[in-house]
């Protein structure tokens, strides 16, 4: 705004006492100051409001309004309610700087031009960030000029005064301006979102972490290029990138909420360009997997890697090791609309999520996935991912089974979902399940088929948990633990209640503790010494124990097919 528009608003109370041409000048800010050295305070272009308790006698104006034309301020506004009349020697050390001056009638509270001030220049900014916004979209639209998405939120943080976040559906920092959020504050941003999407509420969502409150919108493209809007939320709400301000939307106007609108618009265009960059990869992806799918010789599986792992690793100058990841999103048919059957494609959808998911939460950028892979056949996602040679030792197992090293670049089952569970499952809600299955890796063409089914496999196992997230690794394949969650439940209920309902109704009459003796005696391989000195028992004890045992259910816990039955009947209980 113009200095000229604060004398023609009456409810001002201003009056020119000099200055007059230099009213052309623009007011970015106001700033109500009694120091006498205000300077660490201004940036320039402000209305400053001075009640004058600064002004002892003629020589402090001079200095005053010295350091106001050296800050570049657009003029000053004194009051009289202090002094009454404005002193003159205000008026000539004013005169003399051009700067402009205004007496503030004593009925006038600063705080009244303040407001008119804030309103005023926000709602000029948002106007000129509208303009922006739209001649950025233009640009984006017709080429990648434009700097991408954190110019925009550059735009939102210097001009209203607003932080931005653009993340993923996992919570994932895509672009940012000033200080990054933090994984957790994502993390949990995303899945209060992914919630509010899945309960049918209207955007902006209102969100609070860590005190901090948050308005979240969704980044969907509604422009020309934008694809129809999914029949069913599902289709998408996995997939979809949203915008996070670090402000309170609820009593924002309705020309605010139209530019934030615009700015979403803006950012689906990059969204669309950067799934447009992978297409490449998709199709490298697709190409091997039918390929190994069809039995093909090595050597032609081969030449289709030699091909993809320069652009999935770009300087690499060898084919890599590769690993297999096996992904499905399914709905329950019953929650669908018209009880029908849901008709969603699970593919396409696993196939989006896949490609999140298997990217390093820790990285930011809308291309940090171009190391990844992805194709789907069916309502089956797969990942191709190439890995950096392998050391020639391999990397010693811990006590789950998991291969644990500082520097083992493989993926892990577990590893994968840590940081997404949480948002992802608010997405699910209460009729979506993601199972996922990861390969051992390979390092040769040979190897690719037999990692595809055995992340097949392992996806089969995380499917038979229980949880709306699982995932399950290639070590679980070679464990008794594979074969658990495939006895039907009532084959499983007759094999534990044969077993152990004849121990648990003795303990609750006699408080004989046999099934955790039977547990201890168990883990520790029959060992009468270890198992007395871990129970605290005499072995005689223990010997009257293990005998109560086998006399209740009828087995001899000196045979090796008592103690597995007994084993897998403590597993499924």
């Amino acid at each position: 705004m113009r200095l000229r528009a604060l004398l023609e608003t009456d409810a001002l109370g201003l009056r020119l006492l000099g200055g007059d041409e230099e009213l052309d000048r623009s007011v970015r800010g106001v700033m109500t100051t009694d120091l006498r050295d205000p300077s660490r305070y201004l940036s320039g272009g402000e209305l400053v409001l001075t009640g004058l308790a600064w002004h002892r006698d003629a020589k402090d104006s001079e200095p005053f309004v010295r350091i106001l034309s050296g800050a570049g301020v657009a003029g000053l506004a004194a009051g009289e309610a202090e002094l009454g009349a404005i002193p003159d020697d205000l008026i000539e050390a004013c005169r003399h700087h051009r700067l402009p001056l205004f007496a503030v009638n004593e009925t006038v509270a600063f705080a009244t031009i303040t407001e008119h001030v804030v309103r005023q220049v926000s709602g000029e900014r948002a106007g000129d960030l509208a303009a922006v916004v739209d001649r950025h979209r233009r640009l984006m639209t017709s080429g990648p000029a434009g700097g991408g998405p954190e110019v925009v939120l550059d735009l939102l943080g210097s001009d209203l005064d607003l932080h931005a976040w653009v993340l993923s559906p996992t919570g994932r920092q895509i672009a940012g301006a000033g200080a990054p959020l933090s994984g957790p504050a994502g993390a949990e941003l995303a899945g209060l979102h992914l919630a509010a999407v899945r309960s049918g509420r209207r955007a902006p969502h209102r969100a609070t972490v860590d005190g901090v409150t948050y308005s979240l919108f969704p980044i969907r493209n509604h422009g020309r290029g934008a694809v129809p809007a999914s029949r069913d939320v599902r289709e998408s709400v996995l997939s979809d990138w949203l915008l996070a301000v670090e402000a309170d939307a609820g009593d924002w106007s309705a020309a605010r909420l139209d530019l934030l609108q615009g700015v979403t618009q803006l950012i689906a265009v990059e969204r669309d360009r950067r799934d447009a960059a992978r297409t490449v990869r998709r199709r490298l992806a697709q190409e091997v997997l039918e390929l190994v799918q069809a039995g093909a010789p090595p050597t032609e599986i081969a030449a289709r890697l030699r091909v993809a792992a320069p652009v999935l690793l770009p300087g690499l100058g060898s084919a890599p090791h590769w690993q297999v990841v096996v992904a499905r999103v399914e709905w329950d048919e019953a929650d669908a609309p018209g009880g029908t059957g849901s008709g969603i494609a699970g593919g396409p959808v696993a196939q989006a999520l896949l490609e999140e998911i298997l990217v390093d939460p820790a990285v930011t950028g809308p291309d940090s996935a171009d190391r990844i892979a992805v194709a789907h056949t069916g309502d089956e996602a797969i990942a191709l991912v190439p890995l950096p040679a392998l050391s020639g030792a391999r990397p010693e197992a811990d006590e789950d089974g998991e291969e644990a090293a500082a520097d083992d670049p493989a993926l892990h089952a577990d590893a994968l979902l840590a940081a997404v569970r949480a948002p992802l499952s608010a997405g699910l809600a209460d009729d979506g399940r993601l199972t996922l299955g990861v390969s051992a890796a390979v390092h040769s063409p040979e190897g690719l088929r037999g990692a595809l089914e055995e992340a097949r496999h392992a996806r089969r196992v995380a499917a038979a948990r229980p949880g709306r997230v699982c995932a399950a690794g290639h070590h679980e394949l070679a464990s008794h633990v594979l074969l658990l969650p495939f006895v039907p439940d009532d084959v499983r209920r007759a094999f534990t209640a044969r077993l152990l309902d004849p121990l648990r109704d003795y303990d609750l009459r006699h408080r004989a503790e046999l099934i955790p003796t039977l547990e201890a005696f168990l883990d520790c391989d029959g060992s009468w010494t270890r198992c007395a000195a871990r129970l605290h028992l005499h072995v005689n004890t223990l010997r009257y124990r293990i005998g109560r045992i086998e006399q209740l259910t009828g087995r001899d816990l000196s045979r090796l097919e008592d103690k597995l039955d007994f084993f897998l009947a403590l597993r499924m209980s």
